[in-house]
């Protein structure tokens, strides 16, 4: 079993960066592909970006590309997810997800949440 905690969401202007992080609990944190996803208000929720056990692989939705960064540090086991070019629309509740598989063509959720951080971009 694993216990995700976000931190470091908040109030950012367009153009601007922000850097969040999951701190996961457990000694199997590293047999788990990672994700961060994220819901704004009224939207279902939507994989933003994912990394593989080794953090060797990455994967981003196109809304992001480019913009943002997944990484992990598995001696510390934290992942973390870089956001700089914030944009307006990068406004919702970021949660980190343990566990999350391709199905089909797109990601289908693992079992394990955090409790999710806010990032509001203002214009």
């Amino acid at each position: 079993q694993v216990q995700l905690v976000e931190s470091g969401g908040g109030l950012v202007q367009a153009g601007g960066f922000l850097r969040l992080s999951c701190a996961a609990s457990g000694r199997t944190f590293r047999s788990y592909v990672m994700g961060w996803v994220r819901q704004a208000p009224g939207k279902e929720r939507e994989f933003v970006a994912t990394i593989s056990e080794r953090g060797d692989s990455t994967w981003y939705a196109n809304s992001v590309k480019g913009r943002f960064t997944i990484s992990r540090d598995n001696t510390k086991n934290t992942v973390y997810l870089q956001m700089n070019s914030l944009k307006p629309e990068d406004t919702a509740v970021y949660y980190c997800n343990a566990g999350p598989r391709w199905v089909g063509s797109r990601y289908a959720a693992g079992d394990y949440w955090g409790q999710g951080t806010q990032v509001t971009v203002s214009s």
